[in-house]
């Protein structure tokens, strides 16, 4: 059996991350900074500059707030933070993310409407409408961009179009798609977009990051229900000390997302990027499909990101046997998180290259145990 083996690394990781990571993106973490320094600060303002140039054509409408923590953290500190004491949010919810949201708000006992359309399914854009037309008293909507429970890529251009018809203030969780997604958050009408720094930029955990429409944002002085999830204080102070944070930053993890930034732009930004991800996904799912695996979710709903895969029919089979099978190999896959179905998922983003799937492929056919069992 053959075993592949990569750089600085025990096994490629193909999650929807932490991923794996460049070489240049982990060496930029042995160097110490501090906090105070200019240097360091310059860091976080260009940094700062260039998520919203990422983001959108119209980059004096927004500004950008890093937040500690993981990405949830960061999610917690936008619905904590922008809807007021009186406001209402509606969540449309078709898996685990879109349903934490819910749970967070539900914790900071903010008035919740869930639009709950399954884990399987597209999410219910007739029943979208038919809410906010009968309840005027709901103020925000929030959506999952990639629901990676199963890999499904939500119609966030419909979305919008529906939520901006009711003047509500639209909430995007990117936190699996930015970076390795092409989209306009303006020519969108999205106010608040939240990612992390270890998804498809392809940085390190330890921050996420909150890109606001600032006119919208000057609204939310005093809203926030946390002390250090308070968004817009955080903001404030980024804004008004050169790119200061109120309480320690996490420096290291800074410096290599600012490595990782220089890298997708010498990729060629996010288009070329999400072109290799396209085509890790196709080549992914060709092979899977050729050694007999089914996908979750049709072709037409799935993102490039991370695809579902169902359990082989076989009793033999077992996912922590494969797993281990596959990380001997030198491969780190993930488990499925969908309710009702047993499915393992493969992630496509991060260092990952087709040639790279293609060798998972190699790895994956040696690792189909049961049909050992069964011959």
């Amino acid at each position: 059996m053959s075993t592949v083996q990569f750089t600085n690394n025990p096994y490629l990781l193909l999650t929807p991350g932490p991923l794996t990571t460049s070489d240049g993106v982990r060496l930029a973490m042995m160097k110490d900074w501090c906090t105070w320094d200019d240097d360091y600060n310059n860091i976080v303002q260009g940094i700062r500059s260039n998520l919203v140039n990422l983001a959108t054509n119209n980059p004096g409408k927004y500004s950008t707030v890093l937040m500690q923590g993981s990405g949830t953290f960061s999610v917690e500190s936008v619905i904590g933070t922008v809807i007021p004491k009186d406001g209402k949010l509606l969540v449309i919810g078709n898996g685990a993310y879109g349903y934490r949201i819910g749970e967070i708000a539900k914790y900071l006992n903010i008035d919740t409407v869930m639009l709950d359309s399954g884990e399987t399914s597209d999410p219910d854009l007739v029943e979208l409408n038919s809410i906010l037309e009968a309840d005027p008293a709901i103020t925000h909507v929030a959506v999952v961009h990639c629901e990676t429970t199963t890999g499904r890529l939500n119609p966030i251009d419909k979305i919008s179009e529906t939520v901006k018809k009711h003047n509500r203030i639209f909430i995007l969780d990117a936190m699996s798609s930015f970076g390795g997604i092409e989209m306009d958050i303006d020519t969108l009408g999205v106010d608040y977009l939240v990612s992390s720094a270890n998804k498809c930029i392809e940085g390190v955990p330890g921050f996420g990051f909150i890109i606001v429409n600032k006119e919208e944002f000057e609204k939310c002085q005093n809203n926030a229900r946390s002390l250090s999830l308070d968004l817009y204080s955080q903001w404030k102070t980024m804004e008004e000390n050169n790119g200061k944070w109120r309480f320690t930053s996490p420096t290291h993890v800074v410096r290599a997302f600012a490595q990782a930034l220089k890298e997708l732009g010498e990729e060629g930004g996010v288009a070329a990027r999400a072109a290799r991800y396209r085509e890790n996904q196709r080549t992914l799912v060709e092979g899977m499909r050729k050694l007999g695996f089914t996908t979750l979710l049709s072709d037409e709903h799935q993102s490039p990101i991370i695809t579902s895969f169902n359990f082989p029919d076989h009793e033999d089979f077992t996912f922590d046997e494969f797993y281990n099978r596959l990380k001997e190999k030198g491969f780190v896959i993930y488990p499925g998180k969908v309710t009702d179905v047993n499915t393992f998922r493969i992630g496509n983003i991060g260092a990952v290259t087709p040639a790279k799937i293609k060798d998972l492929l190699v790895a994956i056919e040696e690792s189909c145990y049961w049909k050992e069992a069964v011959n």
